[in-house]
Parts: C-alpha cells; sequence; structure tokens
C-alpha cells in the first residue's frame, strides 16, 4: 500500500501562491475598512476634545475690554 509520489511543479506552487493571496487580499481589505473606521472615530474624538478644551480655557481667561471716550 504505497502512496504514488508526485512531483511538485511549478504550476502547482503557483497555483497554491494566489490561492494564498486570494485569502490575505480578502482579510487584509476588512482590516483596513476597520482601520479606516476606527481612526475617522479617534479624529472625531480629539476635535470635540480640542473644542471642548479651548472652550473651557476662554471662559477661565475672558477679557474683558472697556471702551472710553476722551
Amino acid at each position: 500500500m504505497s502512496v504514488p509520489v508526485r512531483r511538485v511543479s511549478p504550476d502547482d506552487i503557483e497555483s497554491k501562491f494566489r490561492e494564498l493571496q486570494g485569502e490575505v487580499d480578502v482579510v487584509t481589505d476588512e482590516i483596513r475598512s476597520y482601520a479606516v473606521t476606527v481612526g475617522a472615530a479617534v479624529v472625531v474624538g480629539l476635535v470635540l476634545v480640542a473644542f471642548v478644551l479651548g472652550r473651557r480655557k476662554g471662559k477661565r481667561q475672558r477679557t474683558y475690554v472697556e471702551i472710553r471716550r476722551v
């Protein structure tokens, strides 16, 4: 009961690489869309934090300008 030995041809290797590349492309697309979503959420969060902190600082250091006519 011996199994016949089959030689691996360059076509076999190439087809396997193409199969693996297709799987990698699918995973890459999924990760890229997730990363873009997370990146957009982080940017929006940073802009909101900067806005709130800037507004708070502006309330504490409000400048009053008095205009007098001479």
